[in-house]
């Protein structure tokens, strides 16, 4: 049993920690960012890490740890409930990368 859980929870409990702490594919934590119109500083700022934390999460170079992970989780959910089409893998929810290439 990971450290983390409380072990005198009980099992549905543990359970619900393991379920609740699924993180979207990088692409969407990116779009849901971006839709709230938020820096990668901001969001840096707001869990407690580096931008260049941020950064490689949403790259999917890295993955938060704990506690970082706990808060990061929390405001994905948040703007997912906020701006569900962001939440969407597939959504067309314009990127840097591609609002650059889009004007020509």
């Amino acid at each position: 049993m990971r450290g983390w859980v409380m072990a005198d929870a009980d099992p549905l409990q543990r359970v619900d920690a393991l379920l609740d702490d699924v993180l979207p594919p990088p692409r969407v934590r990116q779009q849901l960012r971006l839709a709230a119109g938020l820096t990668q500083q901001e969001v840096a700022e707001a869990v407690g890490v580096k931008r260049l934390a941020v950064a490689r999460w949403e790259l999917g170079q890295a993955h938060p740890r704990r506690p970082h992970r706990a808060a990061y989780v929390h405001l994905l959910k948040r703007l997912a409930e906020r701006f569900p089409e962001a939440a969407n893998p597939d959504s067309g929810m314009p990127t840097p990368a591609s609002e650059s290439r889009g004007s020509g």
